[in-house]
């Protein structure tokens, strides 16, 4: 089992068509070291009857219901281990990864503006060497642990960021995850925070929008609110960022509860 583990990991460094591929006797495919360490048959025999749980076992599909309950116990260890073995850097990412994959399971997603368009969806927590030292499988609405006050990205970001709260670390993300709500809690939990927001979010700026400042190529506006500031800066199109990493004294902005 760890020679099949150990050629599954390196397949993914070398990456080829299908499986027959690795084992080809193509002379622009060929590659001894498969063959020699395992033949294709054995590899494939065990890929195929690879469980890591009981189906015997299958829990009730209630409210509890984990859709991710085959593999759970195998996911949980690898993010007890990428926790136990790093310590991140200061500066960390999150942000989402599609994973190739055309199999059928309910959460499957399709997104056609990504290279990767079918795949799984997971939510990660990066440094800036790119190591993943938290995920989160996105396997479809969570309804149960939103709030009013908390929506389902902000439940997510809390989420992948609980290993390291109270540390100081920089947390940098996109539009799809900031809003105000969620800076002031990564800042009660001791993270600064940085990124790019969308002007509709609830508590921005009340002025902030598109063309409502009417600004001129090259030109900035900042709002602040305590630590938190809010600016947008006009080149091709306007760009608007939230940040608790970087402090300015200027404006104070008056917020507005607008679309989440």
């Amino acid at each position: 089992m760890m020679t099949f583990i150990a050629l599954a990991l390196q397949m993914g460094h070398e990456l080829k068509d299908t499986l027959h591929d690795y084992r080809s006797r193509l002379r622009q495919l060929h590659n001894p070291f498969y063959g020699e360490t395992m033949t294709r048959d054995r590899f494939l025999h065990i890929l195929r009857f690879l469980h890591f749980a009981d189906n015997s076992q299958r829990p009730d599909e209630g409210k509890e219901y984990d859709r991710l309950w085959k593999l759970r116990t195998v996911f949980d260890k690898l993010n007890e281990a990428s926790a136990k073995f790093y310590n991140p850097s200061e500066h960390l990412a999150v942000d989402e990864v599609m994973v190739k994959f055309k199999g059928r399971v309910i959460f499957r997603q399709y997104i056609p503006k990504k290279r990767k368009r079918f795949g799984i969806k997971i939510y990660k927590l990066c440094d800036e060497s790119g190591y993943t030292y938290d995920m989160r499988v996105y396997l479809g609405k969570d309804s149960d642990s939103t709030t009013d006050d908390m929506t389902a990205t902000h439940v997510t970001v809390r989420h992948l960021t609980s290993r390291v709260e109270g540390l100081g670390h920089k947390i940098f993300m996109d539009n799809f995850f900031s809003s105000p709500r969620l800076f002031d809690d990564l800042d009660r939990r001791k993270l600064n925070s940085c990124g790019t927001v969308r002007p509709n979010r609830r508590d921005m700026p009340r002025d902030f929008g598109p063309k409502r400042l009417k600004l001129k190529r090259g030109d900035v506006r900042v709002r602040t609110r305590g630590g938190l500031t809010a600016l947008v800066w006009n080149d091709r199109r306007e760009v608007y960022m939230l940040t608790w990493t970087h402090h300015h004294q200027k404006e104070i902005f008056v917020t507005t509860a607008t679309a989440p």
